[in-house]
């Protein structure tokens, strides 16, 4: 582990173009579960015995907004959730100025919480919410604080800012995020099992000098990367930052 840290470490000393590249596996030492694990989110069923999957797509937030908002609020929204020394630790190489980007799969807004300004959220995020008639804006608090569907002072229904199943991703984003990960020198992929597409897809945009991987378990693009390291991803960027 100690030869992988100074490993990382080295790159991060000789790197000026860094992008990172995060899943849920990031925020998971802030207490927000991930999804795809033996335990996850997505392993479990819900009332009428639906899938997670079902609850957060399109169809269903039309079909059962309110249902739609129980499941939401009960486990996709965690106010109190902290950055952790994963998020600190890329905010502190960005103030460094060697990392550039974040790119991120995540809906909670820790990174930009933790300092990090240039933060592309692939997956829209919990803390910004629209009126569907008006495009009125809404913050996370508002929703939480609602009683059912959360309704606009125009009477319209509010949406949050989040990608759901049968919704594309914003080209914008994607287009920021894409420029990002062709530019770097290096690209760190972290918290992540590279199995949600498009997202994962991004990594083939990069054509750089060094791809680290920082996963507890293997993914399919450990063979193609210069680095991998099988553990937690918050300990590891926090050691490597250290150790700079």
């Amino acid at each position: 582990m100690s030869e992988d840290i100074n490993k990382l470490a080295g790159i991060l000393r000789a790197s000026n173009n860094i992008v990172f590249f995060g899943g849920a596996g990031v925020s998971t030492a802030s207490g927000i579960p991930d999804f795809r694990s033996a335990n996850g989110l997505y392993s479990m069923k819900y009332k009428r015995n639906l899938s997670p999957e079902e609850l957060v797509s399109h169809t269903f937030f039309v079909r059962d907004t309110e249902m739609f908002y129980e499941f939401y609020k009960e486990h996709l929204v965690y106010p109190d959730a902290l950055p952790n020394d994963c998020h600190k630790a890329l905010a502190a190489l960005e103030e460094m100025g060697k990392l550039k980007a974040v790119v991120t799969q995540n809906i909670d807004g820790l990174h930009q919480a933790a300092g990090s300004k240039v933060v592309y959220e692939l997956h829209g995020s919990v803390l910004r919410n629209y009126c569907m008639s008006c495009h009125e804006f809404y913050d996370g608090e508002y929703v939480r604080n609602s009683t059912g569907i959360p309704k606009c002072k125009c009477g319209g229904i509010i949406k949050p800012d989040v990608v759901l199943y049968e919704e594309g991703l914003d080209d914008d984003v994607v287009s920021g995020a894409i420029n990002a990960i062709m530019h770097a020198d290096t690209l760190i992929v972290g918290g992540t099992s590279l199995v949600v597409y498009p997202a994962a897809g991004l990594l083939r945009y990069f054509g750089g000098d060094n791809l680290v991987l920082i996963n507890k378990t293997s993914t399919s693009a450990d063979s193609n990367a210069d680095l991998v390291i099988h553990d937690d991803i918050a300990k590891v960027m926090k050691m490597a930052v250290d150790t700079m």
